[in-house]
């Protein structure tokens, strides 16, 4: 796992990370992560946090659409109009793991990571990130990331940790 990965990448994702769990513990806001390209390693990285049990809810790795539907509630008609990677689809399944696990903050990947799997209109790399709260903000974002599979996972993992630590920081609840 993230052979290709400089471990002073790791390390300081791990900082990054023990920074959200400290904020979100003084914040008392908690959080739950839905992920399908990232196969759970965001929440490999926040439950490396001692302590996050104060604010981890729990995560979901969601690979396959049945499991997106029945799991998240992501409707079968967003997957079949716009696929499992795409904004609308972030945003229910970061919506659906809110619902489940009842946390302040939904944070959702979905993307290919390759080496196969993309197509000229979604190509190796394509990933989005969504953060969603009880409060009427919600919104996901289109990534581009490059290099191999452990490289697009974990860059999607470093960016959805920054945009969480963003969320906490601003005290989205």
């Amino acid at each position: 796992m993230l052979l290709d990965i400089d471990k002073r990448e790791i390390e300081a994702l791990y900082t990054l990370t023990r920074r959200v769990v400290e904020a979100a513990a003084a914040k008392r806001i908690s959080i739950a992560t839905a992920e399908s390209c990232t196969g759970g390693m965001i929440a490999g990285f926040i439950t490396s946090v001692p302590g996050s049990s104060s604010v981890f809810c729990g995560g979901a790795v969601t690979y396959s659409n049945t499991l997106k539907e029945n799991f998240l509630g992501v409707s079968p008609e967003t997957l079949r109009n716009y696929g499992a990677v795409s904004h609308q689809t972030a945003l229910e399944m970061s919506l659906g793991i809110r619902e489940a696990t009842a946390a302040d903050l939904g944070l959702a990947v979905t993307g290919i990571a390759g080496p196969s799997g993309g197509t000229p209109e979604k190509p190796v790399g394509l990933v989005y990130i969504s953060l969603t709260c009880p409060s009427p903000i919600e919104f996901a974002i289109e990534c581009h990331f490059n290099g191999s599979r452990d490289k697009i996972r974990f860059e999607t993992a470093k960016k959805a940790i920054a945009m969480l630590y963003d969320g906490v920081l601003r005290g989205i609840q």
